[in-house]
């Protein structure tokens, strides 16, 4: 009797475990997102191919099983690349990488060998100190390895949790299987594989006519959280077959980024990981780019903003928790600058976003994100509308405007907030989200 009950037990003991095995494996899979109300309807775009690009994307197991969560590309010898990353003072391991990296890869008009990509979410290697640094060159030596071509040629990046160590083991033992897998048609698994809290992928196609060659242009990333972006956003990666020089190539990439990455917030987070790669193979056949001001170089540049604009508005529309895309712009500031710092006060503040989520035109909350932000501006001339009504101006409530108005406004979800100080000629646009109960959900939940 004593023997079948000792039995017993153990078999009770080895289900118990069992049973906790499976819970915590269920806890460790990623809760399944409700795609954002703002995502575009007709879903990911089909993007062009970019002669000398290829992808593949695969799961490693970086934190949840089963989930694809690495992309690996390739990008042909005799490519331009460029670069703008976060200037924050932590800054992950892979960034710093990239930054020191893109100086050496940029001394010549463009890269003698092939390059390669490696970017895994779930884990963003920032806040890692030197285990972070070998992780990454251990990483970068295995692609370098599969791919045939230097260590110094291979660009990382990494998204998810800050302050775990990375399991590079688990990349780098897919690396082969992913290099089977390279083709140039698998940009959409790649953008998928990218995403940590995002509901949808997000991608932008564009073409452009130079010299009488088309000229393509693809471009993926990934963003939803911790969205103030101070140099690029999250990560973005841009292709293209244009035939451009590296130096020319970063101009336009630096120049079109104040306007459009460097203009957009979700929370006013910024990320320790944001990163944009850019890359230009020269396939097209157009002559090659060497001055970023001359016609042709302005040419692309357009195209190029216009991906990198749409990429960004992607990133807002899928904010955590979202339901509401804004823009905020702002005119008659003493400068640029000073009306830029105005517009991100605006779109950062607790209140306005709240009020938005809420569908209150409370107008009084954007006179005082005017007044926090510190800037000159005119009191008694300050204008604000809602879309195209009135609502105040030269300091006080417009006589036409009704409460009715602004409520009915405020339940569209697209939405323009405008403010003119009433003081100079500066101007600038800004983009952000409402703040609702679903940011909370998020990020109180994010490391559970």
């Amino acid at each position: 009797m004593a023997k079948s009950k000792a039995k017993l037990e153990r078999k009770v003991s080895k289900l118990k475990k069992k049973v906790k095995g499976l819970k915590a494996e269920l806890k460790a899979q990623p809760a399944v997102s409700t795609v954002s109300p703002l995502a575009p309807s007709e879903g990911f775009p089909a993007l062009p191919e970019i002669g000398g690009v290829t992808f593949a994307a695969g799961a490693a197991g970086v934190k949840y099983k089963n989930r694809t969560d690495v992309m690996l590309a390739r990008v042909a010898e005799g490519s331009a690349v460029a670069g703008v990353f976060t200037r924050s003072s932590t800054r992950s391991a892979p960034v710093l990488d990239c930054q020191a990296k893109l100086v050496e890869l940029q001394k010549t008009d463009v890269v003698g060998d092939a390059m390669g990509v490696v970017v895994n979410s779930g884990n963003s290697n920032a806040f890692t100190g030197k285990v972070g640094a070998q992780s990454v060159e251990f990483v970068c030596k295995a692609a370098a390895d599969t791919l045939g071509v230097k260590a110094g040629n291979i660009l990382t990046s990494s998204t998810g949790v800050i302050g775990q160590p990375l399991p590079h083991d688990r990349i780098t033992a897919v690396l082969s299987d992913l290099a089977k897998g390279l083709d140039p048609s698998r940009g959409e698994e790649a953008a998928k594989a990218i995403m940590t809290t995002d509901t949808f992928p997000k991608g932008v196609k564009a073409s452009v006519e130079i010299d009488g060659k088309q000229v393509k242009i693809a471009g993926f990333a990934k963003g939803s959280g911790m969205i103030a972006p101070d140099m690029a956003t999250m990560l973005v990666y841009i292709f293209t077959d244009a035939a451009i020089t590296s130096s020319a190539f970063q101009a336009l990439i630096s120049d079109h980024n104040k306007t459009t990455f460097n203009a957009i917030t979700v929370d006013s987070d910024t990320s320790t990981s944001d990163t944009l790669l850019a890359f230009a193979t020269g396939t097209a056949g157009n002559a090659r780019i060497t001055d970023a001001q001359s016609e042709a170089g302005q040419t692309l540049g357009a195209a190029l903003q216009s991906v990198m604009r749409d990429l960004a508005h992607l990133v807002v529309k899928d904010g955590e928790g979202a339901t509401k895309f804004v823009e905020v712009a702002v005119t008659g500031a003493s400068d640029d600058t000073s009306a830029q710092i105005v517009a991100l006060a605006i779109a950062n503040s607790p209140l306005v976003k709240t009020a938005v989520a809420g569908e209150d035109p409370n107008w009084g909350r954007v006179v005082m994100a005017v007044g926090k932000s510190g800037e000159p501006a005119d009191r008694d001339r300050i204008a604000i509308r809602f879309g195209d009504i009135l609502v105040a101006e030269n300091g006080w409530v417009s006589p036409d405007y009704t409460e009715e108005q602004g409520v009915e406004y405020m339940k569209q979800q697209d939405l323009r907030i405008a403010t003119d100080l009433g003081i100079g000629e500066g101007a600038a646009t800004v983009w952000t989200c409402d703040l609702t109960h679903g940011y909370i959900t998020i990020n109180a939940d994010y490391r559970s």
